[in-house]
């Protein structure tokens, strides 16, 4: 039997002769859906899952039950029967997964804006140098969508990295890999709006070095809620993906 946790990001607990393949089956299956090798709402049937990944059903079984509660993976029933689908990618749920990460990014941030003046500089010298790639790729607005994600990935993560506790940093990688399925599927019709993003960074950047807790919080926020509205009229152009 598999102990469920909560959607914090912990590893839920296991026999031991089954735990190290419960998390790898976790991995792999979150992984095969976060890059769209399983498409959203499509079918999930646990024998093929199970062979190819060349494991088990148990562990496959019990990673679904848990990509279930963390939102991956939804139950669609009809009259007859049940199964197991990814979940479709909409525009309400990239909306409150936007707007959830930006107050996580934002409580980081007012951290990292209380910092002692030197140690804020050292952190917003790394921000500016992945920001001033961002601005690279939108100047020339052909930049692989791949590079761009890296980028705006990692210029997000350092505000966990250096602003964040265990338990915010949990619940930040939680939820992290929901919004990548978006990002993954979508960016190539973003990138010429990355100059918002870009310019909105920037601002995150200006209220760290002035020590201003409240505007790095809004200003993290501001970029999170404008990326959903951005990411919003290309689902509006281009559709929801997987819904019933």
């Amino acid at each position: 039997m598999v102990r469920r946790e909560g959607v914090n990001g912990s590893i839920p607990r296991a026999k031991a002769e089954h735990g190290t393949s419960l998390i790898t089956a976790f991995r792999e299956i979150r992984e095969l859906i976060v890059h769209g090798k399983l498409s959203p709402g499509s079918w999930i049937l646990e024998a093929e899952l199970a062979e190819k990944l060349n494991m088990s059903r148990t562990p496959v079984r019990a990673a679904m039950q848990w990509l279930q509660r963390e939102g991956y993976i939804l139950e669609h029933r009809n009259a007859k029967k049940s199964r197991m689908i990814v979940a479709p990618l909409t525009q309400e749920d990239a909306s409150e997964l936007y707007l959830m990460i930006g107050r996580l990014e934002g409580l980081a941030g007012r951290s990292i804006a209380m910092m002692p003046a030197p140690k804020r500089e050292e952190i917003c010298k790394e921000l500016q140098m992945i920001n001033e790639r961002l601005q690279a790729i939108a100047n020339g607005r052909n930049g692989p969508p791949g590079e761009i994600f890296e980028n705006d990935r990692s210029f997000h993560r350092l505000m966990i990295q250096h602003g964040a506790g265990p338990r915010l940093t949990n619940l930040h990688k939680a939820i992290e890999p929901q919004t990548e399925r978006y990002w993954r599927l979508y960016a190539s019709s973003i990138i010429k709006d990355l100059h918002l993003s870009v310019a909105e960074h920037q601002e995150v950047i200006a209220a760290i070095r002035a020590g201003d807790p409240l505007r790095v919080e809004r200003g993290l926020q501001k970029n999170w809620e404008q990326g959903s509205i951005r990411l919003g009229r290309v689902i509006q152009i281009f559709g929801e993906r997987g819904s019933w």
